[in-house]
């Protein structure tokens, strides 16, 4: 899309004050480049006081070997920045170059950069990662872990080579708000692991003057974040994210006359955006899992940090945390698996677990079962892991050992605000079948930047495997034929009709025209459990088209019937659309198929049409893919079953499982 038609677009989606206040912004950054409103020389700090201990430095229980075989990485120059791992960048690497495309990143005012363009920065998303410091963490935790000086001074090297080459407010790692928050949260970490105001790292002349130098990047950083917050139609995690990154360093470097303030000022705002992005019961508004799982551990991370600070969060915020955690709990089955809704970007706020089958989402369990005394939570984690023992530390594991987990489980079954509704039976067991379904909107403000148009689709997981699956994302701001793909209808288990989308795609994070999904019917107990829904997104086409969706699940049978009416009145060409997950062998026969996973098999069967297509890593069209990470994808079978109807025609489909 050209940067025109991408500003015309964003532009239609702006409100008389979002205009204003983007006018006001673009005057700030023209001032900018004269130097108006940047920061001369920061003020000298003041250590009489710094922030408590937020973390357990003792390493108990944690798995050392793998803390190091990350650190002995890192100081090797090998990295891993989303889908290529073990990359040879050196160390330190070369912080403005985009480390998938070699690209080197203009040096002039960051502010000036348009981070969009592919051809001025490269792939912005891999240019950005490595400069969060979450490296630096690492190799603070081998520091702590070990005692063995070199990964000391490896942070150190790592730091100033930061400061070097990106100046601020120099360079495109002066760009991005939510970048200096989280790269401030990392710092943080790195500051308590390595010692604090304390450190080694800052004894004498040499130790002085590098510590003063990281505290005025830290005054530098709060600085900007202060006069660049996301409002309006941005206003999403990424004003949250900024929020934390400016409380967490208030908190830990209440060092200058502006501390008091800022942190006032972002402890207010993540008060208040808890409670505005997350719906009541305990859906992140954005719509997209993964980013649930972000604004969770920012909701974690600042009252973990702030109570030890003596600045913890109120009963309202914990309230909205518990629920959020009760919201992935019914999403995730018997074997740990979550659906992918919406996008994800592989994004971590700070990485403290290093074993090879760690699970973001268990970890926010376990965390929420030590926060809230949460049996059920604690059954669905499974156990501690190490960066829950970094945060709670020895205290925090008697408590987990003491925690008795939930015998069963007893998920929540719906989740009429945030649009997520469930089905199924057994649930925790061997013998378990769940079903989630999306009746929720598009995405969160009017640009639903991370939402997918995947409006009465639903997982099918059964035995703790999945069946039925949503294939992720793999793409952001390069590769537009994939993110379109990947966030479309046709890679959704739903309706697709005349080969359109349910909703209007106006940018790479930007929705025109919505669809408005509406519950009718939920009754998830019983001989027959039952969903209904409808959505509105093909109302736009020149005959309009009403979607409505039932499902009933029979559970003594582990059988589901989903009728799908479309209400027209002219001809229209008509896709439905299923997408098994990797795991499935699946064999199409006349008007059916079976899908044959590890535990379990599923039959299905639908008269509409020639009988189901195939589509195994398929480019032309695209069809048959799946992407568990970001930047990385591999072939599933999608099956689509195609026809043409006239008028209001419903559409029947039967799923029956066998479980082994």
């Amino acid at each position: 899309m050209s940067s025109l038609a991408w500003k015309v677009n964003r532009l239609r989606l702006m409100g008389v004050p979002e205009i204003l206040w983007r006018v006001r912004q673009l005057a700030q950054k023209k001032a900018s480049k004269m130097g108006v409103g940047l920061v001369g020389r920061p003020p000298a700090p003041s250590l009489a006081r710094s922030g408590a201990s937020f973390l357990d430095c003792s390493a108990a229980g944690v798995d050392v070997a793998s803390v190091r075989a990350a650190a002995d990485s890192v100081l090797a120059g090998r990295w891993n920045v989303f889908a290529m791992r073990g990359l040879n960048l050196g160390f330190p690497p070369q912080w403005n170059r985009d480390p998938k495309t070699g690209t080197v990143a203009p040096m002039k005012l960051g502010k000036a950069i348009d981070y969009r363009r592919e051809s001025v920065v490269g792939d912005i998303k891999y240019l950005w990662e490595p400069s969060r410091h979450l490296e630096l963490v690492t190799l603070a935790l081998a520091w702590r872990a070990s005692g063995e000086q070199r990964y000391a001074a490896g942070a150190r090297l790592l730091l100033e080579s930061w400061f070097d080459q990106c100046p601020y407010p120099i360079g495109v790692h002066w760009t991005s708000s939510l970048e200096l928050a989280v790269r401030l949260l990392n710092w943080a970490f790195a500051w308590q692991l390595l010692g604090g105001a304390d450190s080694a790292l800052f004894k004498g002349e040499e130790g002085a003057r590098f510590q003063r130098r990281w505290l005025d990047n830290i005054y530098q950083h709060c600085h900007f974040i202060r006069g660049y917050f996301s409002r309006h139609s941005s206003a999403n995690n990424h004003l949250f994210g900024e929020y934390m990154g400016l409380f967490v360093a208030s908190v830990q470097w209440p060092c200058w006359p502006e501390s008091a303030r800022w942190q006032a000022l972002a402890r207010h705002g993540l008060e208040v955006e808890a409670l505005k992005q997350n719906t009541e019961d305990g859906v992140n508004k954005e719509q997209a899992i993964y980013y649930q799982h972000e604004v969770m551990d920012m909701m974690l991370l600042c009252h973990h940090i702030g109570k030890a600070n003596g600045a913890g969060f109120s009963e309202a915020y914990l309230e909205r945390l518990e629920r959020l955690a009760e919201f992935v709990a019914a999403l995730m089955d018997a074997g740990g698996n979550v659906p992918m809704t919406g996008d994800a970007d592989d994004a971590q706020m700070v990485r403290l677990s290093y074993e090879r089958d760690w699970s973001p989402y268990r970890s926010l369990l376990a965390s929420c079962a030590l926060l809230f005394d949460r049996g059920d939570f604690k059954r669905k984690a499974g156990r501690l892991d190490d960066k829950n023992r970094w945060l709670f530390g020895a205290d925090g594991a008697a408590r987990w050992d003491a925690l008795a987990a939930a015998t069963e489980e007893k998920p929540v079954m719906a989740f009429p605000q945030g649009g997520y509704y469930l089905m199924g039976s057994n649930f925790g067991t061997e013998r378990e079948v769940r079903v989630v379904v999306d009746c929720a909107p598009l995405g969160y403000l009017s640009i639903a930047a991370h939402g997918h148009a995947d409006a009465l689709s639903f997982t099918l997981s059964a035995a703790g495997e999945e069946l039925l699956t949503d294939p992720g994302t793999y793409a952001y701001h390069t590769q537009k034929a994939w993110r379109d793909y990947f966030r479309s209808t046709a890679a959704h288990n739903t309706v697709q009709v005349d080969g359109q989308d349910q909703s209007e795609i106006g940018g790479n994070f930007m929705w025109l025209r919505k669809a408005n999904a509406k519950p009718l019917a939920h009754v998830p107990e019983g001989t027959v459990q039952v969903f209904e829904g409808e959505q509105d997104g093909y109302r736009r086409l020149g005959d309009p088209v009403l979607h409505r969706r039932k499902i009933d699940f029979d559970p003594a049978r582990n059988v589901l019937v989903v009728l799908d009416t479309l209400e027209c009145r002219g001809t229209h060409d008509v896709a439905l659309h299923w997408h098994f997950a990797e795991t499935c062998r699946v064999e199409s026969r006349a008007q059916a198929l079976f899908a044959l996973g590890r535990r379990s098999r599923l039959d299905m069967r639908c008269s509409f049409g020639d009988g189901p297509e195939l589509l195994r890593s398929s480019e032309a069209p695209l069809g048959g893919w799946i992407s568990r990470r970001f930047d990385e994808k591999e072939g599933i079978t999608t099956a689509v079953w195609r026809g043409r109807i006239s008028g209001t025609t419903q559409i029947e489909t039967t799923i029956a499982l066998s479980l082994a």
